[in-house]
């Protein structure tokens, strides 16, 4: 962007402001245009430094910068990554039926540790439902995972039948 009719046009409007005072303020006007010119140029480049700033903002995580080539600024436009278009889910394609999974053996008492990372939405959801059934998170999860795994639509809550004296509990399919 070139600067030069800016500065030129405060030149010409110091000049007009100037002869309203006549002879001494005029030439005093002259003297003064020289030095003013990097004033001008440097408060020109702090406002749209300034006013990039603010474009910059509203574009957020784009970004506009102001870049000095002698005595001009360039603007640098940094755009927003584009959005990622969005595609229908899709019915899977049948394929060849996967091999059966070897029988698993009951509970050999061996256990592996996840990080599982859940929307805070979800994640109440889940405890809700564990503190309905009477169990911790983890064990509510563990049966339902259990459950697909094992090609259930969803985990069973067992069914418990409580008598004067006796109580039963298991699971009901």
């Amino acid at each position: 962007m070139d600067l030069t009719p800016y500065v030129d046009n405060l030149r010409h409007e110091l000049a007009v402001a100037a002869d309203a005072g006549g002879d001494d303020a005029r030439a005093l006007a002259e003297r003064l245009t020289a030095p003013l010119e990097s004033a001008a140029r440097l408060t020109l480049l702090s406002a749209l430094s300034a006013a990039m700033g603010e474009v910059t903002l509203e574009l957020a995580p784009g970004s506009v910068d102001v870049r000095l080539r002698g005595l001009d600024p360039e603007f640098v436009v940094t755009p927003p990554p584009a959005a990622e278009p969005f595609q229908e889910a899709r019915e899977p394609v049948a394929g060849p039926p996967a091999p059966p999974l070897p029988p698993v053996e009951a509970d050999d008492g061996a256990t592996a540790r996840i990080n599982f990372r859940l929307p805070a939405h979800l994640k109440a959801q889940a405890e809700s439902a564990a503190s309905r059934e009477g169990l911790s998170v983890n064990a509510w999860l563990v049966r339902a995972v259990s459950a697909a795994v094992d090609g259930a639509a969803h985990p069973r809550t067992p069914q418990r039948t409580q008598t004067v004296g006796q109580s039963i509990t298991g699971w009901v399919r």
